[in-house]
């Protein structure tokens, strides 16, 4: 019989933080072997709980959840996003600029797809959110990945961002805070990009579904809330901040010039009425949620588990010859660089297999990311001290014998 393949469509699309290398980890945990898994940010697989207010409410609420609502979202949810959103400064959202989503992933898809044609172009971070890359790919763009400065705490380099603009850009991407580096954007970088996009007519896709998740006593600010002149959709959700990442709970809001993209926002909403809705159930956490968004402040402070574990993954990798790193300022994400030279690495991916095969310990590798040379590496910091601990030291003992051929 005649062959079936895949879309050609799919032939440059990766997702590899669910890519080959977590295949090679289900087959040997098939076989029995017990591996540990840092490659997923799951709040939920390392046990942690929500709050208990989300839990409350949803479960409550079940009965009168059992239809579909606006396909734009619950109004109850919307009115509690467009609070949290004049909170943080931006301002004129209404709750028809509001869409919520089955995570954010699944707008940042309706997003790419309402917006490009082919060979238009979309300016997105390296490294990056793969989901990202992959989304704008498939729906046609052509993505021109931007450089984050290691040496500069991984901001954006806002004179590779200029040298990258041609006439066939449509848009930039930020993740602010970062993932994978974990990276919490200045005040200064933020508006450097958006004068970027100001002279340049761009609109800003802002991934801030991390925006809770700062330690150190630091503070977020939305690119949106600084750029009211220009169109901007930032996305957020309670995945991370609120622990809830298997319930799909996300959301994008429209804000600044929104007369110049009328024709984007029709697309949009059809996009958002083919799907019928999000997830009704979820959406019922939302105003509990923003209404008690300090809920789980406690695990970013001193003693807290996220805070401990951020510091118990620095020093381990410390102590490791080879490897350097930028101390993360936000999520639970550290992206370190490891010696490519010393340790002849000229294929990361390999090396994150080799290390899973002989250590039982699953990362990802920086290529994953959309990080052009072979030399770092992400860890999620989520599972106990003493784990992260334990797996950095095999990390390190592997490395005292690694050369690849």
């Amino acid at each position: 019989m005649k062959e079936i393949l895949k879309s050609k469509k799919l032939n440059n699309v990766a997702y590899d933080v669910r890519g080959p290398v977590l295949d090679a980890a289900n087959a040997m945990e098939a076989a029995g072997a017990k591996i540990l898994k840092l490659n997923i940010g799951n709040p939920g697989a390392f046990s942690f709980e929500a709050p208990s207010c989300i839990l409350d409410a949803m479960s409550s609420t079940l009965p009168i959840s059992e239809g579909y609502c606006d396909s734009k979202g619950l109004l109850e949810a919307r009115e509690a996003i467009a609070a949290y959103d004049k909170m943080k400064g931006i301002e004129g959202v209404g709750v028809n600029d509001i869409y919520t989503g089955n995570g954010v992933s699944e707008l940042i898809t309706m997003c790419m797809q309402g917006l490009l044609d082919c060979g238009d172009e979309i300016l997105i971070p390296s490294p990056d959110y793969p989901l990202w890359t992959g989304a704008a790919t498939l729906s046609g763009g052509t993505v021109v990945h931007y450089i984050c400065d290691e040496k500069s705490d991984w901001m954006p380099d806002i004179a590779d961002i200029k040298s990258k603009i041609t006439p066939r850009t449509k848009g930039i991407v930020i993740i602010n805070p970062n993932n994978p580096t974990g990276a919490l954007y200045s005040l200064d970088i933020l508006e450097q990009i958006a004068q970027v996009a100001r002279e340049n007519g761009l609109i800003i896709f802002s991934d801030e579904i991390y925006d809770r998740l700062l330690m150190d006593g630091r503070s977020h600010t939305s690119i949106a809330s600084i750029a009211p002149d220009l169109f901007v959709i930032t996305l957020n959700g309670l995945s991370k901040s609120h622990l809830i990442a298997g319930y799909r709970c996300g959301w994008m809001s429209l804000s600044g010039n929104k007369g110049i993209a009328k024709s984007y926002v029709e697309g949009l909403n059809m996009l958002s009425s083919m799907r019928l809705c999000s997830n009704v159930p979820a959406q019922r956490a939302i105003k509990p949620a923003l209404e008690n968004i300090h809920a789980t402040d406690y695990l970013l402070k001193p003693g807290g588990r996220i805070y401990e574990q951020r510091k118990a993954i620095c020093e381990a990798l410390d102590k490791i010859d080879g490897i350097s790193y930028v101390q993360p300022k936000a999520a639970f994400y550290v992206f370190p660089k490891i010696d490519a030279k010393r340790f002849n690495i000229t294929d990361d991916e390999q090396f994150v297999l080799d290390f899973l095969r002989e250590k039982q310990v699953l990362l990802v590798h920086g290529g994953g990311f959309h990080w052009e040379q072979p030399d770092h590496f992400r860890i999620v910091f989520l599972p106990e001290s003493s784990i992260l601990t334990e797996s950095m030291a095999k990390l390190g003992d592997f490395l005292k014998t690694y050369r690849q051929a």
